[in-house]
């Protein structure tokens, strides 16, 4: 009996060791797109209009991630713009490859978000963090083209909206999700 209790107490306080993208959709488009979830196991490209269709993409980086050292970002962070470090945190990528599309969207994470990379230099310098077999190409065009919008969910934080058009080389961006079972650093 003792040892029934303590395998279930174990098992009741047990936490989930990844981060993911839970769902998401395109509420509203110019274009025919859907959203997609990739998996980033696989080897594929992305960059350089590899894509190039109205779908939005997504797909789950590194998880279990502990910060060696402060990492900027453009959305969040605590302070205001930096995540600092000893954070424990997972890694996403979302993407918009079209060729001449807009989508008002959201993707779902199954933790809070404490931060957006959305401009190059950000994203290069959290490149490291990736861990997935994707190819990131062009990384000097990714972040986010003039007029596009991205913005935590003041309700939900483990919402993220999307508000951007595609032209050629598209919208890149990079989410950083508490560790599963930790509190948010808001």
């Amino acid at each position: 009996m003792r040892a029934t209790l303590l395998v279930a107490s174990l098992l009741a306080s047990a936490v989930p060791v990844s981060g993911a993208i839970l769902d998401g959709a395109i509420l509203q488009q110019s274009g025919q797109g859907r959203f997609i979830v990739l998996d980033a196991s696989q080897p594929f490209a992305v960059g350089q209009d590899h894509f190039d269709d109205d779908n939005l993409y997504a797909f789950d980086e590194a998880q279990m991630i502990t910060l060696t050292r402060a990492l900027a970002v453009d959305i969040g962070g605590t302070p205001e713009g930096v995540l600092p470090i000893g954070t424990e945190l997972a890694s996403h990528y979302v993407f918009f490859d079209s060729v001449q599309s807009s989508h008002f969207a959201y993707v779902v994470f199954d933790a809070p978000i404490l931060g957006v990379a959305t401009r190059q230099a950000t994203l290069a310098a959290s490149d490291d963090l990736a861990g997935t077999a994707v190819r990131y190409v062009s990384p000097e065009l990714r972040g986010l083209e003039t007029g596009d919008e991205v913005w935590i969910d003041p309700e939900d934080p483990h919402r993220l909206f999307l508000l951007w058009a595609g032209s050629s080389p598209g919208d890149y961006i990079r989410v950083f999700t508490a560790a599963p079972g930790d509190p948010p650093l808001m």
